[in-house]
């Protein structure tokens, strides 16, 4: 079992990992550092936020859960 900081911790180093694999693949496309990285950020929030509805939209569903 993972302490919560550990979990914490990946959580933030895989949001950067992704906000730099877009930033590179945006900059590649456009030339543009600044737009990268703006692209790269609201690309992260936004997937962040849709995650989050995605999720609490999951929750209210018993599908696929075993009651013990």
């Amino acid at each position: 079992m993972e302490l919560p900081r550990r979990t914490f911790v990946k959580a933030i180093t895989w949001q950067l990992l992704g906000i730099a694999t877009m930033t590179l693949l945006a900059l590649f496309q456009s030339g543009n550092l600044i737009d990268s990285i703006m692209l790269a950020l609201s690309a992260s929030a936004t997937g962040f936020v849709f995650y989050f509805i995605h999720e609490r939209f999951w929750s209210k569903i018993r599908w696929g859960r075993k009651t013990m």
